[in-house]
């Protein structure tokens, strides 16, 4: 599964051959990832495809992308660069269980993953790879719908939200406490 992330990764990257630049300890250069509201189609097929290329791997059913779930994220990737600090409650004190609610989501809310990060949405989804709780809820069989989102700073810090879920054929559903997982890269 690594294997797909890391091609995906490498073709985000740049063009073939192209070494990064190196700091003079050897390490490279970290760049700004720059991107705007023009660039989330882009950025939201890339992920799904990569996240639904994982989930495939795992003997796992597809996510589709979901506009109210989107909407979640997106609100607080904002609020996440407001407060200074990525986690998964509010500054008015909600839950992603909530604003999933507020969005209008008819489901339940699976799953919240959340970084603080320079990196791109694919260097994001490989490091959530890399840990057990955020890799489980990527590959979650009981997910269907995805939501994806993110704010960047004028500094180029982005801060990323992935809202997953169930939906319901009869409208929104109260849900338990789902599940949240994050990771703050920096």
């Amino acid at each position: 599964m690594m294997v797909a992330v890391l091609g995906l990764a490498a073709c985000a990257a740049g063009p073939a051959g192209s070494p990064p630049p190196l700091d003079e300890d050897g390490t490279p250069v970290q760049r700004v990832y720059r991107i705007t509201q023009d660039d989330l189609p882009a950025i939201q097929s890339r992920m799904l495809e990569a996240v639904n290329t994982l989930r495939s791997n795992a003997g796992v059913r597809p996510l589709e992308l979901n506009s109210r779930l989107t909407a979640a994220a997106a609100t607080h990737s904002r609020d996440m660069s407001r407060q200074g600090r990525p986690w998964h409650f509010g500054s008015d004190g909600s839950s992603p269980v909530e604003r999933v609610s507020r969005a209008g989501y008819a489901g339940a809310m699976r799953g919240e993953l959340v970084s603080e990060t320079f990196e791109s949405e694919l260097e994001t989804l490989r490091a959530w790879m890399q840990e057990r709780d955020t890799r489980s809820l990527l590959l979650d069989p009981e997910a269907r719908d995805m939501g994806f989102a993110f704010h960047q700073e004028a500094n180029g810090k982005l801060w990323w939200t992935l809202v997953t879920g169930v939906p319901s054929q009869r409208g929104p559903v109260p849900s338990g406490p789902g599940r949240i997982a994050g990771q703050g890269v920096m």
